[in-house]
């Protein structure tokens, strides 16, 4: 299995920017895994940009399958006094597959603080029962540790929501572009109503990034998705993603095909 510190100690510095190979152990089908390709933009946006201020947002569009190898172009859209707006494109074999525009933004002193993000309480990972029956999931699924914190399974017929604990198997997959491969993970909530498997397509991913975890944590971050619509073969849903300690660290929506 390719670590995920390993496939991004592979990627390449070239004349255009950064080339990346991805191996099937970190496909979805045909494509590389949506997590996977937004980490990989904003690895190849700080290696380009070492400078740049905290990332605050990034909006992602997953236009094409991100098969063979792959090339990651990196430019500056504008650069403020404290912002910094980047624009990243994941090309593939087939062309343009992931195109991400990334804000970073400097800290600056202010009078207002609030955040308004509870985390659930559930039981400990430990205490968890697996959320991929064995054998089944997703390529890319063996690359993490999924356990059931609460919600409902694909297939099951339940309200939409999915309650999650999830981490790299990989120990030393700790940075900011590896917690977003990481929230990526499970499939689509709205594959609970799905009256059988079909596939699915994630079309764009939003998230806002709100916190860090504590870097001597031992890498569990509980995830909430639930599905807010599905119709019309495509479905809009909300993601959470907090730390074992309860500190919010990723606010996220998805829209996503559904084709069932």
């Amino acid at each position: 299995m390719t670590t995920y510190t390993d496939l991004i100690a592979g990627m390449t510095a070239t004349a255009t920017g950064h080339g990346a190979h991805v191996t099937d152990d970190w496909k979805q089908g045909r494509t590389t895994y949506g997590g996977l390709s937004a980490a990989l933009c904003l690895e190849a946006a700080l290696r380009t940009l070492p400078d740049a201020p905290p990332l605050r947002s990034g909006q992602f569009a997953f236009i094409g399958p991100a098969a063979g190898e792959l090339a990651i172009e990196t430019k500056v859209l504008r650069q403020g006094k404290s912002t910094l707006f980047v624009g990243v494109d994941l090309v593939g074999e087939q062309g343009l597959a992931t195109r991400a525009i990334l804000t970073f933004g400097a800290a600056r002193e202010s009078l207002v603080a609030h955040s308004d993000l509870p985390c659930p309480v559930v039981a400990p990972p430990a205490d968890c029962e697996f959320f991929f029956p064995p054998g089944s999931g997703p390529g890319f699924s063996g690359q993490f540790e999924v356990r059931m914190a609460g919600g409902t399974r694909p297939l099951s017929g339940q309200p939409p929501e999915y309650l999650l604990w999830i981490r790299h198997r990989d120990p030393t997959a700790r940075s900011l572009a590896a917690l977003i491969a990481l929230a990526d993970t499970p499939p689509p909530p709205a594959m609970a109503l799905f009256p059988k498997f079909g596939p699915i397509s994630t079309m764009t991913w939003s998230l806002d990034v709100v916190g860090l975890p504590a870097e001597d944590d031992d890498g569990w971050r509980l995830l909430r998705s639930t599905a807010e619509t599905i119709g019309d073969g495509y479905s809009t849903q909300d993601m959470m993603l907090w730390d074992q300690g309860g500190r919010p660290l990723i606010a996220a929506r998805q829209n996503v095909a559904v084709f069932v």
